[in-house]
């Protein structure tokens, strides 16, 4: 048991749409996380400053504790604003428990099991499109697997014309390249049942990695339904849930083959243990973080000690970080004093050993960044009904 306490608790905004949280010790030791939940941004930053009255002066050393303290600690539970507000504080007391003792966080989850992670990049922004462009930029850069939003809104029957683009457009990056790149295909929840089944029939002959939320959540239960007993894409999900008592219900039905938390709702310890439930069920793990350079270094080291995770999202090069709905452009290299740990090499990230999450994160870049303001997106069907975005 540390003398340490803690001492002070802060969220700051930071372009493009990033949320840093920066905890500090009695004893000096600063440490950060990242939380998400960008268009609910005050929310978030609110739900920090209240997360941070529940543990001051607690021992930042006892981050299990800490953890249910603020998950538990009030009757009200579960929404994904304090979810992430909470996941934002344990990275960085994960960050600081690395530094104090010198190691790297994997070293204290069983240590490394790979010496890189692959990754993955975004191509075609929120309404997909220059897809072939974008891919053949992504080869150049050294990656060998793209993912990619399937469509813009989609109504709960639509027309045989949405469908077909959707198709062609998966067509026309295998026309392109071959199978020489794999592309997983993001449905977003956008997509209703009904049309679901269309939508994975017509596409199964373009051998995706994956197809990835299906459904929105809360609609488990209806996946089995939508499966034919042979298709053939894997399916993938998890990237809005925040706890493994709601993944246990993806295992249970028996029909999700790749999980994808996202360490900035779930925290990293959570997410070590989401995975390692997952391998109970031959389940693969991809982590979702299209977010900044400090969820990314926290789910990495998730990643570098846990056997069945696969592939990693990123943001670098993300149309969000590109002035998306007004937003500032920014990169997560400017915000880290040494970008070389965030470096893709061969469409890989090395294993990274340097103490905490391993980033060295520049206080005064973050301080002196941009504030930002993101809403909803105003997507709606063409008679005026709000559409899934």
């Amino acid at each position: 048991m540390s003398q340490d306490k803690i001492a002070s608790v802060e969220c700051n905004p930071v372009a493009p749409r990033w949320l840093f949280v920066r905890v500090e010790t009695s004893q000096g030791l600063v440490g950060w996380g990242e939380a998400i939940v960008p268009k609910r941004a005050r929310a978030v930053v609110g739900a920090v400053d209240d997360l941070a009255l529940n543990i001051a002066g607690a021992d930042p050393d006892r981050i299990e504790e800490l953890v249910l303290r603020m998950g538990h600690g009030g009757f009200f539970r579960g929404t994904s604003a304090i979810a992430s507000a909470a996941a934002g504080i344990e990275q960085a007391l994960w960050d600081i428990k690395g530094r104090r003792y010198g190691l790297a966080v994997h070293e204290f989850l069983g240590g490394a099991v790979r010496d890189r992670t692959r990754l993955y990049a975004w191509i075609g922004g929120d309404r997909p499109g220059h897809v072939v462009e974008h891919t053949r930029q992504r080869i150049a850069q050294g990656f060998t697997m793209v993912k990619m939003n399937a469509t813009e809104e989609l109504d709960y029957i639509d027309t045989r014309a949405r469908v077909t683009e959707v198709v062609e457009r998966v067509a026309s990056i295998r026309d392109a390249v071959g199978d020489g790149i794999e592309i997983a295909l993001d449905f977003h929840g956008r997509v209703h049942r009904a049309m679901v089944k269309v939508l994975i029939r017509e596409l199964e002959p373009f051998h995706l990695a994956w197809i990835e939320e299906p459904l929105s959540p809360g609609f488990e239960s209806e996946l089995p339904h939508l499966l034919s007993p042979d298709c053939s894409i894997p399916i993938a999900t998890g990237e809005r849930l925040v706890h493994r008592t709601q993944f246990r219900e993806l295992f249970r039905h028996g029909v999700v083959d790749i999980v994808q938390p996202d360490v900035s709702l779930t925290g990293i310890y959570e997410l070590a243990k989401i995975a390692h439930m997952a391998e109970a069920y031959d389940v693969a793990v991809a982590p979702h973080c299209p977010n900044g350079p400090i969820s990314l270094a926290a789910s990495l080291q998730v990643g570098f000690a846990t056997a069945n995770v696969v592939v990693q999202e990123q943001s670098v090069g993300l149309h969000y970080n590109q002035g998306y709905e007004g937003l500032p452009a920014a990169e997560m290299f400017d915000y880290v004093r040494d970008p070389a740990p965030l470096v893709p090499a061969d469409g890989h990230l090395a294993l990274n050993t340097r103490p905490g999450l391993g980033l060295d994160i520049d206080e005064d870049a973050v301080r002196g960044s941009r504030q930002w303001e993101l809403r909803d997106p105003e997507w709606r069907h063409e008679d005026g009904r709000m559409a899934e975005w």
